[in-house]
């Protein structure tokens, strides 16, 4: 059996603290970043407190390498397009980075 690379860093660095909301809920969290497992870049941020795994590859690696067997795979154009609709059920319009971050 394979395991996969976790993407965070052993020693977190350049934690940012954020608020996570959903309708009827605000709270503060901790957000650590990940970075892709096969070429190193920033791919985002995790919280810290709730996960404890993540794997993440850049969408250049995934274009690059062979899909991962037993894994699926969304490429970060249908990703987005669903944080998109899912924004329009949610809020009636697409949110600003800001309100996102």
């Amino acid at each position: 059996m394979e395991i996969l690379p976790d993407s965070r860093l052993h020693v977190p660095k350049r934690v940012v603290r954020g608020e996570h909301k959903t309708a009827n809920y605000k709270n503060m969290l901790n957000w650590v970043p990940i970075f892709c497992a096969n070429c190193g870049v920033e791919g985002g941020f995790v919280p810290e407190e709730t996960c404890n795994f993540a794997f993440y590859l850049c969408q250049s690696c995934a274009d690059k390498l062979p899909p991962l067997e037993g894994t699926y795979v969304e490429p970060d154009v249908v990703f987005w397009e669903k944080v998109k609709l899912a924004q329009l059920e949610t809020y009636g319009r697409e949110l600003a980075a800001e309100e996102i971050v």
